[in-house]
């Protein structure tokens, strides 16, 4: 393990470690599944309460008998007292940090990630790099002039069923696109429950759409040319917040060769609890010469148990596969692939054999995030304006 990383994490969240859920969520088995593999070494986690931490200290315990191996971590902060600056200090450790994974509330994604480019720190940021344009252009210049390599964690790209859409697509089998058609929910706890504390700071729309905006994007390598988005309030405002049950945007876009397509995107996070999976998406695409459908909810297994009725899970995006501590034990997915990229070009980077701006356009870089973050600005201002048409430039 020569060349293997120490990992500053931001957040303890649900996407980290599965706070809320049953589950650990992706980045943190991610980092143990990268430690097998001699790509980690040492994590420090930086939360904002000692709460946090005792989830935290929790999930590492039980990943430890699942994995039957321990992750070297750190916890911050480590008095009984919040800190929502407590990333700062593990600066302050004497450790030699070589990239950080942020996952911490949109609005906070610029402030933290421009401090840790900064300290000259590789990034990986989760969706959106940040809310608005400027916001991600500021971010872009810092990361040049630090040297170092920023990725956002856009995890679809790696779904398979996406890089066959793009195959597809860029193999002319469906013609020219006309129209993609895209329906992605979740269940009403996201909005209640699990991002209870900072639902205000988001929407849908951003917070969920922007992946498909960037699938889109990733596929066709076209350009918005103008956005246009409703929602509605609802169920969230009759339980006391003051946000989108849904959201329906529609963007035009330009492909490289100047026709143009649409896409319609249909968003909400008010599918019931009982609904068979925590996220229900699909996509569809219609194009001159044939179209595209990928149902990226059912993967093909149902389940049904007494303890929680019918479940269909997404076998592909992460799970634990094989007997615990077993030589074919691991976690997998295109959650975890995500995860591993960045850390396995944070090594290339490292060692020299290659330079940050050889991923561009081969990766889901901050430059690469200016299209998906140009549509959700767009979006949240027609919103505002009531439906109207909004021009994008980016």
């Amino acid at each position: 393990m020569e060349n293997a990383l120490t990992v500053l994490v931001i957040g303890a969240g649900m996407y980290v470690c599965g706070r809320g859920t049953d589950g650990f969520g992706t980045v943190l088995p991610a980092l143990y599944q990268a430690k097998k593999q001699g790509l980690v070494g040492r994590v420090v986690i930086a939360a904002t309460s000692p709460e946090s931490i005792k989830v935290l200290k929790a999930k590492v315990k039980k990943l430890n008998l699942i994995f039957k191996d321990e992750l070297s971590i750190s916890y911050l902060p480590d008095r009984k007292k919040r800190d929502p600056e407590a990333y700062k200090k593990a600066f302050d450790l004497g450790i030699n940090f070589d990239c950080a994974i942020i996952s911490v509330p949109d609005k906070q994604h610029a402030a933290v990630t421009s401090y840790l480019l900064r300290k000259k720190l590789h990034c990986l940021v989760v969706k959106p790099l940040a809310p608005t344009l400027k916001e991600v252009k500021q971010l872009i210049e810092l990361q040049l002039a630090s040297q170092v390599y920023g990725a956002v964690e856009f995890h679809k790209r790696y779904d398979r069923s996406n890089l066959k859409l793009k195959d597809v697509i860029r193999e002319g089998k469906i013609g020219d696109p006309l129209y993609f058609l895209v329906e992605y929910s979740q269940r009403k706890s996201i909005p209640l429950e699990k991002f209870k504390h900072w639902v205000n700071q988001t929407n849908i729309f951003q917070y969920l759409g922007i992946h498909y905006v960037d699938i889109i994007y990733f596929a066709t390598g076209a350009r918005p040319i103008r956005v246009m988005a409703i929602g509605q309030k609802n169920y969230l405002k009759s339980k006391g917040v003051d946000n989108y049950d849904s959201i329906q945007c529609v963007v035009e876009w330009r492909l490289p060769n100047g026709k143009e397509f649409s896409s319609t995107l249909l968003t909400n996070w008010i599918d019931p609890e009982k609904n068979s999976a925590m996220s229900d998406q699909k996509i569809k695409i219609i194009g001159t010469r044939g179209s595209y459908e990928a149902d990226q909810k059912d993967r093909g297994i149902t389940m049904v148990t007494d303890d929680d009725g019918i479940e269909v899970p997404n076998p592909d995006f992460s799970s634990f596969y094989g007997q615990s501590g077993t030589e074919d034990f691991s976690f997998q997915g295109y959650g975890y692939q995500s995860i591993r990229r960045f850390l396995a070009d944070v090594v290339a980077v490292k060692e020299g054999t290659i330079m940050p701006a050889a991923l561009e356009g081969r990766r889901p870089t901050f430059s690469a995030s200016i299209v998906p973050t140009a549509v959700i600005e767009a979006a949240n201002k027609s919103l505002a304006r009531g439906g109207k048409w909004l021009n994008v430039k980016t």
